[in-house]
């Protein structure tokens, strides 16, 4: 199985990373493709995998070809690699706000393509991605990608709809996560706590939340309700942040970005 990867950025370094880590491609079996000579050599000494500026070669090799650049650059790449196309190869997107529809009509309706959409702590072996396929996808197929990309994490089913969603509550969340993280660090320093030592107990206290809401499957309100004692200093801290409206601005956050996504 050759796996081709046209971009070559962190999610594709994450996912990539994923891939060899547990053993399902050798490095001669993955080819990406990136911008310029410098970054393609950075790519091979850091990943051990073949890397060229070349897209087409790209194109022609692989069994299973993601795609992985930025919006503003996927028309470029479709009518560069469209006619080196086969469909007997199949197609996965990790481009944000390109849809099935958008994506056939650029690269040839009789392909077979698989959209989804993972997020950056793949890096970590952590990720969660949604996965998409069209209607000539194979069960065999998808489950071959669906085994790629849970290398780095989760990976489920989702309808396309649904699949913008995912790349809010999931895939940008990120970024509000960190926010909270550094939010949380800089009122421990506030009242003099080291800054670093701040960070590893905010980071770590967050990890181990998530992990409750994932492990127990108790909703999160109840989760909160466990730590809130009556009269208690905890109780108080939710008042703040309900005062403060940090559930109707993560809300509002969400959906900020799922409207950016549907317009792209």
């Amino acid at each position: 199985m050759k796996l081709g990867f046209i971009g070559c950025g962190n999610m594709a370094s994450a996912i990539i990373g994923g891939i060899l880590n547990k053993g399902l491609a050798q490095p001669e079996d993955i080819c990406a493709s990136v911008k310029t000579q410098s970054s393609a050599q950075k790519i091979q000494n850091t990943l051990g995998i073949s890397c060229t500026t070349n897209n087409l070669e790209v194109a022609k090799t692989a069994d299973y070809l993601f795609l992985a650049v930025k919006p503003q650059f996927c028309t470029d790449v479709a009518l560069q690699i469209k006619d080196a196309l086969t469909d007997k190869q199949v197609i996965i997107s990790v481009i944000a706000g390109k849809n099935l529809e958008w994506l056939k009509e650029h690269l040839g309706n009789d392909k077979k393509i698989i959209r989804t959409m993972p997020n950056t702590p793949a890096l970590v072996g952590e990720g969660v991605t949604g996965v998409c396929p069209d209607n000539l996808t194979s069960d065999e197929d998808l489950q071959n990608v669906l085994t790629l990309l849970r290398s780095f994490g989760q990976a489920d089913i989702v309808t396309e709809p649904i699949l913008d969603i995912v790349g809010a509550v999931s895939g940008s969340s990120p970024a509000f996560v960190f926010m909270f993280i550094e939010a949380l660090a800089d009122g421990a320093v506030a009242e003099g706590m080291p800054r670093k030592q701040a960070y590893d107990f905010a980071a770590q206290a967050v990890l181990g939340s998530a992990k409750m809401v994932l492990e127990t499957k108790k909703h999160p309100g109840e989760l909160k309700d466990m730590v809130c004692s009556p009269a208690g200093t905890t109780i108080e801290g939710v008042n703040t942040l309900e005062k403060e409206g940090m559930r109707s601005a993560v809300m509002d956050a969400v959906r900020a970005c799922i409207q950016k996504t549907r317009k792209l």
